[in-house]
């Protein structure tokens, strides 16, 4: 009870707790045998942001103790947090198999993302940089091999000269969002 944050609810009945401490309630159900092996299956789907840091916490505890815990989860920075090892399906296929960092340098690259204003579109960011931008309404992403760094000089040099603000402007590299969507994006030819 303890374990899974639920002290002060020790003597509630199950259906009057929330959503989330029914979750824990799930959570410590698992915990009880003290099993070596431990599958949670979205732990922290409907957890508030720290109701989620707690059961992180929880999760690290386990493996601190040489629990093995195997976690399904669609929450990629719980992933990128949590796991030593991630596998990536795609229609019940693994695509990708490989620590976090690992998985990021498959990806390679870097990553500069900005808003555009409206303005400019994405045919001037490609003229400007020779990099055809990946555009989702205001968000522009250039997708660059390396450190990227010619290609950020090449665009603020541009937006300077053409008085152009990269509102959000930041350069890193690929995100475990990036990879999954990257990995499981549906091919269409």
């Amino acid at each position: 009870i303890e374990l899974v944050g639920l002290g002060p609810q020790r003597h509630a009945r199950v259906g009057s707790l929330s959503g989330g401490q029914k979750r824990r309630v799930d959570v410590a159900l698992g915990l009880v045998g003290d099993p070596e092996l431990l599958f949670l299956d979205e732990p922290t789907t409907g957890f508030d942001p720290q109701a989620r840091r707690d059961a992180w916490k929880m999760i690290e505890g386990l493996r601190d103790l040489g629990k093995t815990v195997f976690l399904t989860t669609h929450y990629m920075d719980e992933a990128q947090h949590l796991a030593d090892r991630l596998t990536i399906l795609r229609s019940g296929e693994i695509v990708a198999q490989g620590t976090p960092n690992q998985l990021s340098e498959q990806a390679g690259g870097t990553m500069i993302r900005f808003q555009l204003d409206g303005s400019v579109d994405g045919a001037a960011v490609h003229t400007a940089t020779g990099v055809t931008p990946e555009v989702s309404g205001d968000q522009v992403t250039l997708r660059c091999d390396g450190s990227g760094q010619h290609v950020l000089y090449q665009l603020t040099g541009w937006a300077e000269r053409d008085h152009v603000e990269l509102v959000g402007l930041e350069v890193s590299r690929p995100t475990l969002d990036d990879v999954f969507l990257e990995l499981t994006r549906e091919r269409t030819s």
